[in-house]
């Protein structure tokens, strides 16, 4: 591991002005720390300076009259323990729980999960089904973007150098959602293909979003058009299905092949639809 410089500002204003102090790629944020500093250690990245995160007020989640906000530092593990997650954002807990081991969710965070932006990531087509947005703070103060204006690429965002996300916002409770992956061996491997599924009760239509495809979780608009209504048939759920086997982002990589992942986006869409359903129970 090479050497570098560890600040720990106890304000906003201190993490912002030591993210001045150096050039782009030699100043790095530290929350979790869980790929960073496998990063660091691994020769991947060299910072000069490492900016920890810790002291800042950000370790926290808050419901609000609609939805959820979620600061950037919180543990992953830390919302997988609030039961009214699995109740209210049914998709979010099942992402949350496909990340890593309970050990890893306990230093991960919901920002360093999207500020990396790996296309693997579970947590992304999940908060994309449910239209979640992300706070940046800069030296101008902060701004907003939906998470899908956010991820731009694998491993690349628009995040500007001088800002770091402060939350994430979702703007409603969707009982009616769910998130459905598949790796080879679930315990160790990453996702080769996520597929999360949500209705919005306030627009009165699904979301539908892919993850575990390069370069970036994608959402999959063709596909929900079929879906109409709280509880669609299943005619309407198998349209869905097909339209999203479709979906020019599934391609080959090293993970799984073209045809292996048209296959799986059509029986997890449609699985997951039904799960969503049901999960809504009388109150979509």
């Amino acid at each position: 591991m090479g050497d570098f410089h560890l600040v720990t500002p106890a304000s906003e204003e201190g993490v912002l002005a030591e993210l001045a102090t150096g050039p782009p790629g030699t100043v790095a944020l530290l929350a979790g720390g869980t790929d960073l500093l496998a990063d660091v250690d691994e020769g991947r990245t060299h910072p000069r300076t490492v900016i920890s995160l810790r002291r800042l007020p950000w370790a926290t989640h808050a419901w609000g009259p609609d939805g959820l906000t979620i600061g950037s530092t919180e543990p992953l593990r830390a919302l997988e323990q609030d039961p009214r997650l699995s109740e209210r954002l049914p998709a979010l807990a099942q992402a949350i729980a496909a990340v890593g081991s309970p050990a890893l969710r306990r230093q991960a965070t919901v920002g360093g999960n999207l500020g990396r932006a790996a296309p693997s990531s579970d947590l992304a087509p999940a908060l994309l089904a449910l239209d979640a947005e992300v706070e940046l703070l800069g030296p101008a103060g902060t701004r907003v973007l939906p998470l899908t204006g956010f991820l731009l690429a694998s491993r690349r965002t628009a995040l500007r150098a001088d800002e770091l996300i402060r939350s994430v916002r979702l703007p409603e409770v969707r009982r009616a959602s769910a998130y459905l992956w598949q790796r080879v061996r679930p315990a160790n491997d990453i996702s080769q293909i996520g597929v999360a599924v949500a209705y919005s009760v306030r627009r009165a239509r699904w979301r539908i979003s892919l993850g575990g495809v390069p370069p970036r979780a994608v959402d999959a608009p063709e596909a929900e058009a079929p879906l109409e209504g709280a509880r669609p048939s299943e005619a309407a759920v198998r349209a869905a299905a097909d339209r999203l086997a479709a979906h020019p982002a599934l391609v080959s990589d090293r993970r799984a092949t073209e045809e292996h992942r048209r296959r799986l986006a059509s029986v997890l869409c449609a699985r997951a639809v039904v799960s969503a359903v049901a999960s809504a129970g009388d109150d979509p």
